[in-house]
């Protein structure tokens, strides 16, 4: 594996400046909508407030990877005095919560930094500042490019393991 330097975008949030306004989840939405701001639904949005305004808690939280189980995690956190579960900070779309997954196809929605714009438009509408966005490059292991049947035979291997497959092909091989 070669070296690469791999330019990093990353969104800072301050909870504490955080006041719940939600125009992040508005101009996310609206951003993301299709014709691009012919709309806006919080539903589809890749940034979520999680509130609680009796306790004063507003804690933006980005939509993450995808993942296909349910996690067992059901920790609390306490920080700065402010009670979060473990599901509050967590970023992915799971299939235990509807929270970043697209409202009618029900398809995990994943942040994209707002890709093509010089920065995210959560980070720009944030009045508050609670939102900062910075990049910066770190040297980062490449790993090669796969092919498409490179793709096609890692997910025949994980679905089946290597052994079946290598018969597979020793067979398939000698029929031709």
């Amino acid at each position: 594996m070669s070296k690469a330097k791999k330019k990093v975008k990353v969104i800072k949030i301050d909870v504490d400046k955080c006041n719940g306004c939600r125009a992040c989840e508005l101009i996310c939405s609206s951003f993301h909508a299709s014709p691009k701001y012919s709309s806006n639904n919080p539903e589809r949005s890749r940034v979520r407030v999680i509130r609680d305004p009796l306790k004063d808690i507003y804690l933006p939280v980005y939509a993450g990877e995808y993942t296909p189980a349910e996690c067992a995690g059901r920790n609390k956190y306490v920080l700065d005095g402010r009670e979060y579960s473990e599901c509050d900070t967590c970023r992915a779309s799971c299939p235990s919560r509807d929270l970043f997954k697209e409202p009618d196809s029900g398809l995990p929605l994943k942040c994209d930094m707002c890709d093509g714009e010089d920065e995210p438009m959560c980070v720009k509408w944030c009045l508050s500042k609670a939102l900062t966005y910075e990049e910066y490059e770190e040297d980062r292991e490449e790993e090669p490019k796969l092919g498409e049947m490179e793709i096609g035979l890692e997910s025949l291997v994980n679905r089946h393991g290597l052994q079946k497959v290598m018969d597979t092909i020793a067979r398939l091989s000698k029929k031709g």
